[in-house]
């Protein structure tokens, strides 16, 4: 990335001298706080850390130390700065987002995996626990791979199989894939009909389909300009449209007891879970909540 896009946020003048690793952080916090970023000095390091190629201790140590930087390493971690203050996703410029134990390659045409979709892993892993040595799962929407692939690493002897329609965001699962060496069958195609090989035969189907209502245009600029809206938009006047196709597919997939987990919008809770119980697919329909305590993960069993 050589240049700011158009209404960047202005680098303050003592940054223009600065070579100091934690001078340099400071003056970038500052220009991230002034552009109304959330979390402005964890992303001044990262940023820097990113520029410099260096673990965030090792980092704060050279801060510490009064390191200084080279003027190619400052002059590019100003031009970084002065993107993120645009709003451009922190991931999109460090091409890295950490999700589990994992870190990521993400990047413009796909969805940048969240924090809050962490508590469908665990509920997964505890369902994985209670199918046997060997269970089948199945990651339906999996955009960069992230649960599909955090399953694997947590769950080595599960069978996971994982479905994209994206191009765009297939390829950044499929470099996922390969760079964590995880053993993962991804697929490119349509959630709604996939894997007619799996049948009746899966344990758990995980899915982070698109829901969001087509009026309730996102409120933080990283989500609304930069993740693909093919990722966002659910369809159907309450963004419950693509959910519930899933939701029929994941139906045909799992087998007697097998168990569907889907994340929604917060306002989605109940309405999901009386559309599923309506569907007469499922029993035992039951809401989650995040980290932060909003509703979160519906859990269906296969009846």
């Amino acid at each position: 990335m050589t240049g700011a896009p158009s209404g960047a946020g202005d680098t303050p003048v003592a940054a223009q001298g600065v070579t100091g690793a934690g001078e340099l952080v400071r003056a970038g916090a500052a220009t991230l706080h002034n552009a109304h970023v959330p979390s402005p000095r964890v992303d001044a390091e990262a940023l820097l850390a990113h520029v410099l190629d260096r673990e965030l201790p090792d980092l704060r140590r050279a801060m510490v130390l009064g390191e200084t930087v080279t003027e190619a390493d400052r002059a590019a971690y100003l031009r970084l700065v002065d993107q993120r203050a645009a709003r451009v996703p922190l991931q999109h410029l460090t091409g890295e987002a950490h999700f589990r134990r994992l870190a990521l390659r993400v990047g413009p045409g796909v969805f940048v995996p969240r924090p809050e979709t962490e508590v469908l892993v665990e509920l997964a892993l505890t369902d994985l626990r209670a199918a046997g040595e060997e269970p089948v799962v199945v990651d339906l929407c999996t955009g960069s791979g992230a649960i599909a692939l955090a399953l694997a690493d947590e769950w080595p002897t599960a069978a996971v199989h994982a479905v994209e329609l994206s191009e765009e965001a297939y390829a950044w699962a499929a470099a996922n894939v390969e760079r964590s060496g995880l053993a993962v069958d991804l697929r490119r195609g349509d959630a709604t009909t996939a894997f007619d090989n799996l049948v009746g035969a899966v344990d758990v189907v995980v899915s982070n389909p698109p829901y969001i209502p087509p009026g309730s245009v996102p409120v933080d600029p990283e989500v609304r300009d930069h993740d693909p809206e093919l990722a966002l938009y659910g369809g159907g006047a309450d963004g419950l449209q693509v959910p519930l196709a899933v939701a029929a597919r994941a139906a045909v997939l799992l087998a007697p007891r097998g168990v569907l987990l889907m994340e929604h919008a917060d306002v989605q809770g109940e309405e999901l879970v009386r559309r599923l119980r309506a569907t007469g697919d499922w029993s035992q329909v039951t809401d989650h909540v995040d980290l932060a305590g909003l509703p979160r993960v519906t859990r269906a069993v296969r009846g």
